[in-house]
């Protein structure tokens, strides 16, 4: 019987290329990759990898076994999706993987909806930083994906994932309480408080900044959300801060409209390609929407 997590890891290969590109993609090392599809290989009963140069490459039979995982996977889906149509109640189980922002905003509102009008639905949540929520489709086998997209940053748009807009969530300049500065290119001197390197969000911020005129001092260096907010309100350092973190309360730092703006980050959904019918993947999708029409208009321009 053929393993279906290894036919998964054959079909990234085909899709990346090299081992080292799955295992960079896919948070393993390129032994646990080797280790997989070999024993994919002794399953098959045949060679599924020849050298080509210095790489490996898909022999004509892996090839076969791409294609039929495909359809494989749509199937799955398929069959997941009319089981749940064909019940009175929604009564099976969904893993999300979210980055914090919205777990800490949107989730638990969407939580709140779920369990009221679905009792016995479960739902299951994983936090993951926002540069790799994609990615748990495959690590971590989750139904669906709360993702962002910074303007200018373009995210990765997979095949086999179906994208849904889900909202903009405008970005704003955030100032200790009681700063009377207004202009960003006032800023130069001013400490900062930005995401780690090879973040969508320090790539936007920093071009921002040089836009206005300098390279920003980042002196403290986080993907935690509430830290941030924490040092601006605390007199430490300047932030750009999203919208959706005011829910349900007002605004504890002075906020200031982005040059060039309005600057948004837009908030998407991605399931696997074929599950989005999915009565219970609907109703998550549709609690997210209604939780998003909840963010009070605390924050004015």
């Amino acid at each position: 019987m053929l393993d279906l997590r290894r036919l998964r890891l054959l079909r990234e290969l085909h899709r990346r290329g090299t081992i080292s590109a799955v295992a960079d993609a896919l948070s393993y090392s390129p032994s646990t990759i080797s280790q997989q599809l070999s024993q994919l290989a002794r399953e098959a009963g045949v060679a599924l990898l020849e050298p080509e140069g210095r790489r490996l490459k898909l022999t004509p039979q892996a090839e076969i076994l791409v294609a039929h995982t495909e359809t494989i996977m749509r199937a799955l889906a398929a069959a997941e999706s009319e089981i749940a149509q064909s019940m009175t109640e929604l009564t099976s189980t969904v893993r999300i993987s979210a980055f914090q922002t919205v777990n800490l905003t949107i989730v638990p509102v969407m939580l709140t909806m779920l369990s009221e009008a679905f009792p016995r639905l479960r739902v299951e949540v994983i936090q993951v930083d926002s540069t790799t929520t994609l990615r748990t489709m495959i690590t971590h086998d989750v139904d669906l994906v709360i993702g962002e997209e910074y303007p200018g940053y373009a995210t990765a748009r997979p095949a086999e994932l179906e994208r849904v807009e889900l909202c903009d969530d405008r970005m704003r300049l955030a100032l200790p309480p009681g700063d009377p500065r207004q202009d960003l290119a006032e800023l130069a001197e001013q400490p900062w408080v930005m995401e780690p390197e090879g973040c969508a969000s320090r790539q936007w911020s920093i071009e921002l900044c040089r836009l206005a005129g300098f390279d920003p001092d980042i002196r403290y260096e986080t993907s935690d959300i509430q830290v941030h907010k924490r040092l601006v309100e605390m007199g430490h350092a300047a932030a750009f801060l999203p919208d959706i973190i005011w829910i349900d309360q007002r605004p504890t730092v002075s906020l200031r409209a982005l040059p060039g703006g309005p600057h948004v980050r837009k908030l998407f959904t991605a399931v696997g390609r074929g599950s989005g019918e999915h009565p219970a993947i609907a109703a998550c999708r549709e609690a997210l929407r209604h939780a998003v029409r909840r963010i009070e208009d605390t924050v004015r321009p």
